[in-house]
């Protein structure tokens, strides 16, 4: 992996939730993906088996090259799990989340099981249904996570998002922010061309997870970072609720950093 440090430049807590913060993308990535890689290996030394559900993304790219080149990992042994899908979305179409994974992460390792959500289904109810009863099934050692730039995790978008949310995987109407993210990520060419809706496992699936890395750098992300750490709590700012999450851990670049911890002077 190079010369990329895993040693953060500065490291705090607020409230339950520990934050390191790295000089470059590229390091934040390379140190969140040995955590990962530990989490991973530590399960299957200890059952066997490792269960991960992962985000996309353009924010998830360091971190998700860095953890495919990580061959420490019996990979043959993990299964992967993903968040969220536009419904309606054709599973070759370039902003199809699944894709997204398969082409920055499956294509490198090869895993013992991938369980995609069907944005194409024509039962959503059942689709949902079936994906809840496989997380349930298969308990997530490890979720990696990201904030939207409205501080949203997976598509649980303010205000529609429910810390105690009753199912763990549920349709929802999509903010026009992350409809705009999507867009301003390349992964549409309008707005009218990204689906009004999605599925997304919710808050309580994500945090149902033994550990939490929440992976956020860029300075796009500044705002929302700012947000969840300073602001409330608050559904308002999904990303907020990691400060109530002891297994979690919030990984940021100087960019991202930037409003949250700004440099002295």
């Amino acid at each position: 992996m190079g010369e990329v440090t895993t040693k953060p430049i500065y490291e705090t807590t607020v409230d339950q939730l520990p934050i390191t913060i790295y000089p470059t993308n590229a390091a934040l990535g390379h140190a969140a993906a040995v955590e990962a890689a530990d989490v991973i290996q530590g399960a299957i030394s200890e059952r066997g088996g490792a269960n991960v559900i992962l985000a996309t993304g353009n924010s998830q790219l360091s971190f998700l090259k860095a953890l495919r080149a990580n061959k420490a990992v019996e990979w043959q042994r993990v299964n992967v799990f993903h968040m969220d899908e536009y419904i309606g979305i054709a599973p070759h179409h370039p902003a199809s989340f699944p894709l997204f994974l398969r082409q920055h992460f499956l294509a490198y390792v090869n895993v013992k099981a991938f369980f995609p959500i069907s944005g194409q289904a024509k039962n959503v109810e059942a689709t949902m249904a079936e994906y809840a009863r496989l997380l349930r099934q298969h308990p997530a050692d490890l979720c990696a996570c990201g904030y939207g730039e409205n501080g949203h995790l997976a598509f649980n978008d303010p205000p529609f998002a429910d810390f105690n949310d009753p199912v763990w995987v549920k349709t929802v109407r999509l903010a026009e922010a992350s409809r705009r993210q999507q867009v301003g990520e390349g992964h549409f060419r309008r707005l009218d061309e990204c689906p009004t809706h999605a599925i997304t496992l919710t808050i309580p699936a994500l945090l149902a997870a033994k550990r939490v890395l929440c992976i956020v750098p860029e300075a796009r992300k500044a705002a929302a970072v700012e947000r969840a750490l300073r602001g409330p709590i608050s559904e308002d700012c999904p990303g907020s609720i990691l400060r109530r999450a002891p297994q979690a851990r919030l990984f940021l670049d100087l960019e991202s950093a930037a409003k949250a911890f700004p440099p002295p002077g």
